[in-house]
């Protein structure tokens, strides 16, 4: 019996890594597709995509799979490991089998033309010229959210593939009791004098930028032999196993901050994707847990970490040995007021940590009206600009600087940006439960020890993979599920701090 069911955990492991490796070839192409790719090559590799992507939902959807999850599901001598390896799989098979194979290769094609009108409609600051290839991915995922089934609102299907069980209630509700409570903060604000930050929007030498990033990148122990970082026109990070880990960049030479927090929040990312158990590769348990929690792990080390003041007591000299001139005068306690400074901005990856979170906010009002109906892509900037007056009090001036600036649509990921809003939430709840471990947190993060971090989130968080969804495995590392009041309390302590009465 016992051999039987090795020989079936055999062929299912076997099968799963052969279709991981599909997966992952596909995810080269498109890597290189962001970094690499000359422009004339647009069309073939969007055919490469979407065949490798057929092929691998065709093998993992036919009906032999099916029957061989059926039978371990039915054997009662597998593991704990292995049988939740099986289950999560089963989910899966379930879930994909809803959706035909023609259906994934038209949507890999759409998703190619959609990013490179992405990138040309950047270029020439028009989103008319995205709006016929977005407008296609729309009706696909309103399609895919009935193909796959939902329960109350479509954008509820779209959701679920991010963070599993995520609901627009869940949203509506979670968003509604953080707004107020992040306007309140942001009106002590308002009262209290600006911090300068004007030094931070001199020149800075694009190669030494980069330097410079790569070390901070080493510094939280982001592994070179296991991964690389390059640039792209929207920063982001990709895996092929947790032993190849690619990040990528972008660098604005009149903006320090635009680099730098986008190579600690990829980092965060990368550092999670290397610190999943290798052992599992093309298994469940070898995948992250939801895009919430990897949000959290890039939030983390971006804000919790990144924006702290013990980690500029450790690292303003580095900064320093680049940059001397450029910062000639400046105290690393000025230097902290200013990348912390509050004020609303037009762009998401660059905004603070306060508004950044009525940026999401904005874009998953206008997701859920794009799925349910109520708004069509056309209507996009029309409710972009309004909402950014409304909520943040600014004007957009173009469309690059609008609507068109993240690269989510143009990859068919709705459902996403909620999520960015809940990593940012976990993240707090886990620093303080990391600080609750370890006392001397601050002291270790000014002595440049991040490997007390490291290390606590390897063991609580990263080496489970999927074996837990998002709200367990919050309890299991921090003792509750999410809690927004960790978010808020540490808010208010590090921006009283900073904006003093």
């Amino acid at each position: 019996m016992m051999g039987t069911t090795r020989a079936l955990y055999e062929a299912y492991k076997t099968k799963m890594q052969k279709i991981a490796d599909v997966k992952y070839a596909s995810a080269v192409l498109q890597w290189d597709q962001e970094t690499y790719l000359p422009v004339k090559g647009g069309d073939f590799r969007g055919r490469q995509i979407a065949t490798l992507s057929e092929l691998a939902h065709e093998e993992f959807i036919n009906e032999k799979t099916g029957v061989l999850l059926k039978e371990l599901a039915s054997k009662d001598d597998l593991s704990e490991t292995e049988k939740r390896n099986v289950q999560l799989s089963i989910e899966d098979y379930n879930k994909s089998t809803k959706l035909p194979a023609s259906f994934v290769r038209e949507m890999s094609e759409a998703v190619n033309r959609s990013f490179h009108a992405w990138i040309e409609a950047r270029k020439e600051n028009t989103f008319s010229i995205f709006r016929e290839p977005l407008d296609a991915i729309i009706q696909l995922k309103k399609q895919e959210a009935d193909l796959l089934g939902y329960e109350h609102h479509p954008y509820n299907a779209l959701m679920n593939d991010y963070d599993k069980g995520l609901t627009v209630s869940t949203v509506d509700e979670l968003f509604s009791n953080l707004r107020p409570q992040l306007l309140n903060i942001l009106k002590d604000i308002e009262s209290q004098p600006q911090v300068g930050d004007h030094f931070l929007k001199q020149h800075f030498n694009k190669d030494k930028q980069w330097q410079f990033g790569m070390e901070m990148l080493k510094r939280i122990h982001f592994d070179f032999d296991a991964g690389r970082q390059d640039i792209s026109e929207h920063p982001f990070t990709t895996n092929f196993n947790s032993n190849d880990v690619r990040l990528t960049t972008r660098i604005d030479e009149n903006d320090f901050g635009n680099m730098t927090w986008s190579c600690l929040h990829e980092g965060g990312h990368g550092l999670y994707e290397q610190g999943l158990p290798a052992s599992e590769y093309g298994l469940p348990l070898g995948e992250y847990c939801s895009i919430s929690i990897h949000e959290s792990q890039s939030r983390l080390w971006e804000n919790c970490v990144g924006r702290g003041k013990s980690f500029w007591q450790y690292n303003y000299p580095l900064l320093l040995s680049f940059f001397s001139k450029e910062f000639e005068g400046i105290s690393p306690e000025q230097f902290h007021k200013a990348i912390n400074k509050v004020q609303p901005s037009l762009i998401r990856t660059e905004a603070d940590e306060l508004t950044y979170h009525f940026h999401v906010m904005i874009r998953y009002e206008l997701e859920k009206r794009l799925l349910e109906g109520s708004l069509h892509a056309a209507d996009i900037p029309a409710f972009w600009n309004e909402h950014y007056k409304k909520y943040l009090g600014i004007n957009v001036p173009d469309d690059k600087r609008g609507c068109l600036q993240d690269v989510h649509w143009s990859h068919g990921s709705f459902g996403y940006f909620a999520t960015y809003s809940i990593g940012s939430l976990y993240a707090a709840q886990l620093y303080a439960a990391i600080g609750r471990t370890y006392p001397q947190l601050e002291a270790d993060i000014a002595n440049g020890n991040n490997a007390t971090i490291l290390t606590w989130l390897r063991q609580h968080i990263h080496k489970y993979g999927r074996y837990y969804a998002s709200g367990e495995i919050c309890r299991q590392a921090t003792g509750e599920e999410l809690n927004s009041q960790y978010f808020i309390d540490y808010a208010t302590k590090k921006y009283s701090d900073i904006y003093r009465k």
